[in-house]
């Protein structure tokens, strides 16, 4: 029989054919898997690797250093101190106990909160210690314990101690500025955080030469000069804690201002605290600035500004006399005068505000109204506390918080009248020293309001300061004659009271002018208190024309004989003014 041998022959061809074509469609499948994986999906499974290795960490920024006057020269009044952060994470950390332990014999602390921190399996950063000296951070690094590091950070500190604490404010543990200057220009002072993404091994330790690691440099914050006077501060508020210590007084403040620019040389507050060691303050209120932050009613002070709107609107001049019956019957209350006003008869401008009458404030109010307290009385006067002296609003200084204090409307209310009158000799309405004495500033310099502030300028890294110029907020808030004639009245004032101030004679180079007040504090209950009371001053010093306004505010003084303002107040006022004229370059008469 004959056998076909053609179709045995031709299977092991076919096989292999069909092998191969296999093998080729499975290497084709691999290939175009491959493709998929490593072209395709690339950058979804190159993240996916990077998220068990890559780790960001934000550069934090030199926050800007804050330097002020010392006479011709400047000098550092908040600086940054280098520190380390000592952090860990917990993924890496093999011997929880004994890295604690080794952490607790270099720097203290409590072994076991250590050891909480570095067991908390959900984070993969946990701050175990702040605030670690250089001498520290070098002991941590040579333990090379996986899974510790220690990170550099920039603290605030203050070369000047507890100076113009209230002023500066303070920086807090997580960076951010609190009250006064460190607050209000925070944004100005942290810069802006770099960037690090760094590559790790599997101990997750940086790779810093690896190709991937992505650096943006972090932005410092910026350096201010201020215009404050750091042997001028010191000085101001040495004679504010000495006489709230003679007087037993709650506080003392005060403030003082160039009448040229605004610029507010000193700004001072006793009791006071250290800024380094605010953590240690009990009381938070401590931290506030009174100066910006505290409005009340600043008593007979208020009459200066009062004259002055009298006589710019042309409802008096400076010769005007009028008949003072020593009290007025307003609405249902009575205003009268101290006993010290010489009883009734015919008085002028400068007795009003040398005799500091009551009576007479309310006559140059009902002047405004064309002989009587009535709306044009209320809209004239309130249009010069709102618009003209800038009551009623914020001033815009760099500080946190300020007050805008109260100023009621001339319209809206029951006892318009006399709600008025008292406005006009100080009560019943509220401003801050500082809104006090850039209203004088105005009043004294012939009629410029500048906005008052603390920053001069910023300092470049080539050391060259890049000044603000003065801001004018308003013109002609009174004009040059009336500008003039207060300051005449203001001398007079201070000529005549000299020595109720305590002081004999007042330096004949100089000029110096002033008024007192004497407030008594309101009660929360409703009223006043009969024997507690706010002493004021407010007043100016200069040669031929004025240079400085001074302001000083002394709260609830207890054991003086007499008025507050005059016994508390003026005090501070002769000191800071003898060490403007001696010290500061206050130019005499000519």
């Amino acid at each position: 029989m004959h056998k076909d041998t053609t179709t045995h022959a031709a299977n092991p061809l076919a096989r292999v054919r069909f092998w191969y074509m296999g093998l080729l469609i499975i290497c084709g499948i691999f290939v175009i898997r491959l493709f998929y994986l490593q072209v395709i999906r690339h950058d979804y499974y190159q993240q996916a690797a990077l998220r068990g290795q890559l780790k960001q960490y934000e550069i934090v920024p030199e926050r800007g250093v804050i330097v002020a006057h010392n006479g011709e020269t400047t000098v550092p009044v908040v600086l940054n101190e280098t520190r380390y952060l000592l952090y860990a994470d917990p993924k890496f950390i093999k011997d929880v106990p004994g890295a604690a332990a080794a952490i607790q014999k270099i720097i203290g602390g409590n072994q076991s909160d250590y050891e909480d921190k570095m067991k908390d399996q959900d984070s993969r950063y946990v701050i175990l210690a702040k605030k670690l000296d250089r001498g520290q951070n070098e002991q941590l690094l040579k333990l090379k314990l996986k899974g510790v590091g220690t990170q550099e950070q920039n603290y605030r500190s203050y070369p000047q101690g507890q100076l113009a604490s209230q002023l500066l404010g303070f920086v807090n543990d997580e960076g951010q500025g609190q009250y006064g200057l460190e607050q209000a220009l925070n944004d100005q002072l942290k810069g802006t955080p770099g960037q690090l993404k760094a590559i790790t091994d599997a101990q997750g330790i940086p790779l810093a030469a690896n190709k991937d690691n992505v650096v943006v440099d972090p932005i410092p914050g910026k350096k201010l000069l201020l215009t404050v006077d750091v042997g001028l501060q010191q000085q101001v508020e040495d004679a504010l804690k000495q006489q709230v210590d003679a007087t037993k007084a709650t506080s003392g403040s005060a403030v003082v201002i160039d009448v040229r620019t605004g610029g507010v040389k000193a700004m001072g507050t006793f009791p006071t605290y250290n800024p380094a060691e605010f953590y240690n303050v009990s009381d938070p209120a401590l931290f506030s600035n009174p100066v910006t932050n505290e409005a009340f009613e600043v008593g007979s002070i208020m009459k200066t500004l009062t004259a002055a709107a009298a006589l710019d609107t042309g409802v008096v001049n400076a010769n005007t006399t009028y008949y003072d019956p020593a009290s007025y019957k307003i609405d249902d209350a009575t205003v009268r005068n101290i006993e010290e006003d010489g009883g009734a008869g015919t008085k002028s401008i400068a007795d009003i505000l040398q005799l500091s009458l009551n009576t007479g404030a309310t006559w140059l109010l009902m002047q405004m109204g064309g002989g009587s307290i009535n709306e044009k009385a209320r809209t004239t006067w309130h249009d010069y506390l709102t618009n003209h002296y800038q009551f009623g609003k914020t001033t815009g200084i760099e500080q946190s918080d300020e007050s805008a204090g109260f100023v009621p409307e001339p319209n809206d209310g029951y006892g318009l009248n006399i709600r008025y009158a008292n406005t006009a000799f100080g009560q019943g309405q509220t401003e801050t020293i500082l809104q006090m004495g850039a209203a004088m500033t105005a009043v004294v310099n012939g009629g410029t309001y500048y906005q008052p502030h603390l920053v001069e300028g910023y300092v470049g890294q080539d050391d060259k300061v890049e000044i603000k110029q003065p801001v004018v907020v308003k013109s002609g808030v009174v004009n040059d004659g009336v500008s003039h004639q207060i300051q005449d009245f203001m001398e007079y004032t201070m000529q005549k009271n000299k020595g109720t101030y305590g002081i004999s004679s007042l330096n004949p180079a100089y000029s110096y002018g002033g008024k007192t007040g004497t407030a008594q504090i309101s009660n929360p209950a409703g009223g006043y208190y009969e024997d507690r009371f706010n002493g004021t001053f407010l007043g100016y010093v200069g040669g031929d024309e004025p240079e400085y306004v001074i302001v000083v505010w002394v709260r609830e003084p207890k054991n003086i004989t007499g008025y507050a303002g005059a016994k508390a107040a003026a005090p501070v006022y002769f000191k800071i003014a003898d060490i403007l004229t001696n010290n500061f370059g206050v130019k005499p008469k000519v």
